[in-house]
């Protein structure tokens, strides 16, 4: 996707994918064919720079043709660049604008706590833009209103767009933060399938407090020559890199 549009987020979408597949094919209560279920449970993908690995996911469970998939970022394509809501069949935000997808999140969960509803809310952040006020005002808000479906994802691949996360501004001791705001933390390897859902289990039991998944990743996971190498964090690979990746990642390299 990325190579035939010539431009995107490789690295991000990467590190997302195991998480994102864990959600959409065992973890999330949502049907396809039904996009607007009341009932379902609700995903707010708030690193939208990662939407080459959403669309795959939505895709692949059946919410638009996969055929569709090559178009991305092209024009008059609903897969544009950051996710669209207005456009794409199975998203409940317009993300990309780092650092307000837990607020929006919180709010979801908070409308479902009022109406007694039983669904839940899972926020897929990224680490770079918990650099960001906004996000720890919703972390206060959360613990606040004891918003206990609401179940955020801390994608940990360690940089941002211009280097290292810890060399911008670092967020350690990430683990004692959440748990300071008042929520119940897991810490992960974000790639083992078997551990994040095992994790997913746990989290579905908390009461009286939100959860965060601290899941350690690799940015560019799966590809040699993209992993913890922050070029590819927004140059997407030439003809020639993706079929290497492609090899690499069917394993027949």
């Amino acid at each position: 996707m990325l190579a035939e549009a010539g431009s995107g987020h490789p690295g991000g979408s990467l590190s997302a994918t195991d998480l994102l597949t864990a959600l959409y094919f065992k973890v999330m209560r949502h049907d396809p064919k039904n996009p607007k279920w009341p009932d379902r449970d609700r995903l707010v993908f708030s690193k939208g720079h990662g939407a080459p690995a959403l669309y795959a996911a939505l895709a692949h469970r059946g919410y638009f043709p996969k055929e569709q998939l090559m178009t991305l970022r092209k024009l008059d394509s609903p897969l544009q660049g950051h996710p669209d809501m207005r456009r794409v069949p199975g998203l409940e935000a317009s993300t990309g604008s780092l650092g307000q997808g837990l607020s929006i999140g919180a709010g979801m969960a908070l409308a479902g706590k009022l109406d007694r509803k039983d669904y839940r809310v899972y926020v897929v952040l990224s680490d770079g833009e918990t650099n960001e006020g906004q996000v720890w005002e919703a972390a206060s808000f959360a613990a606040h209103h004891k918003l206990d479906r609401l179940i955020a994802v801390l994608d940990y691949n360690k940089f941002q767009l211009d280097d290292a996360v810890k060399s911008i501004i670092d967020m350690e001791p990430v683990v004692d933060k959440w748990k300071a705001f008042g929520w119940r933390v897991f810490e992960i390897n974000g790639h083992e399938m078997k551990t994040i859902l095992k994790t997913f289990e746990e989290a579905e039991k908390a009461k009286g407090k939100p959860v965060m998944i601290v899941a350690h990743t690799i940015k560019g996971k799966g590809v040699s020559f993209m992993e913890n190498n922050n070029h590819y964090h927004g140059v997407a690979p030439t003809q020639e890199e993706a079929e290497r990746a492609l090899k690499e990642l069917e394993g027949k390299e």
